[in-house]
């Protein structure tokens, strides 16, 4: 993965590996609850009423927020222990309470956010911003379904989404690629969507691979431009300057297209404002690494799959829970 990694810390020992991809408490700071390292954390001490000083976001919502952030572990208990007002006007900070069922000693661990004033944003304290309210992937999922319109397969329908964006030239992309392949065998009812995202910071090829890829699919449809994908993270390694015009060209012969013609059509201002919209969807979803995966709406930072750090089963445990409450 590549760019802020921001997703990589995680509560304490006590939490299993899925809390690296929780945007909230891995990007927030945490720490052991020095004030009842025994509690059981099924039987939270219960918060001073003086914790609840800010009118805004109600404990229902903040209580809601969590069940869709972290409903998918059956062992993950939690109480909201603050909502505060600040010195900012309209901003209130949550304090969170939270512990696994299983864990060894009965260890707690805290986390700690603020909400904007808009109530739809959370900040972490690396002033990462995140959705947050009862419906935070709502918005993200409502913009995916209108605006998402890459190379797609599955499911005709929208309602259960999946989209993926990718850099051709991003090493953990190219290993996701068998990750993704399994979850549409897994997930038959979801419709799952290529957005190219190329990196052109640190990828010197990312854009050019990804305005062929555009010209591939728009002259030889959706089917032939997964297979194209396939043979360019297959030769990902020899995208140099020198070599990618003959890298993608030999992509383009090998599903059965010409190779110049597809070439001509790359350096287009069709196919390169194609790539630049797809980047723009990325940037207006802050998104900042690849590969990302919108799970609708819901981003996980699925390279953690391909390099162990998030084992699949919870992968699919997660979808599996958005997709039961988008049912």
């Amino acid at each position: 993965m590549h760019s802020r990694r921001i997703l990589k810390q995680i509560i304490i020992p006590l939490l299993i590996a899925a809390t690296a991809i929780t945007p909230v408490l891995a990007a927030a700071q945490q720490q052991e609850t020095p004030s009842a390292p025994s509690v059981s954390p099924v039987n939270f001490p219960a918060p001073p009423a003086e914790n609840f000083t800010a009118a805004s976001p109600t404990r229902a919502t903040v209580e809601a927020f969590l069940k869709v952030l972290w409903g998918y572990d059956p062992d993950r208990v939690w109480q909201v222990w603050a909502i505060q007002k600040t010195p900012a006007p309209g901003v209130s900070r949550v304090i969170v309470q939270v512990a696994q069922k299983n864990a060894p000693q009965h260890q707690t661990a805290t986390a700690s956010f603020l909400v904007a004033p808009d109530g739809k944003h959370l900040i972490a304290t690396n002033l990462d911003i995140q959705p947050f309210g009862e419906h935070p992937y709502a918005e993200a999922h409502q913009i995916l379904m209108q605006r998402a319109n890459g190379p797609s397969r599955g499911a005709a329908g929208k309602k259960f989404e999946l989209v993926e964006f990718a850099d051709f030239q991003c090493p953990h992309c190219k290993v996701t690629q068998p990750v993704i392949q399994q979850l549409l065998t897994d997930f038959p009812q979801a419709h799952f969507v290529f957005e190219n995202f190329p990196l052109t910071s640190i990828h010197s090829e990312a854009f050019k691979a990804a305005a062929y890829s555009v010209c591939v699919a728009q002259q030889a449809g959706d089917e032939t431009f997964f297979k194209f994908a396939d043979a360019v993270f297959s030769a990902q390694d020899q995208l140099t300057p020198d070599s990618s015009d003959a890298v993608l060209g030999d992509a383009a012969t090998k599903v059965g297209l010409n190779a110049a013609k597809v070439g001509a059509c790359s350096y287009t201002d069709a196919a390169k404002n194609a790539v630049n919209a797809s980047i723009q969807l990325g940037n207006d979803l802050n998104v900042d690494q690849t590969p990302i995966l919108f799970v609708d709406g819901r981003q996980i930072p699925v390279g953690e799959v391909a390099d162990g750090q998030l084992p699949y089963e919870t992968l699919k445990q997660i979808i599996e829970y958005q997709f039961k409450l988008d049912q």
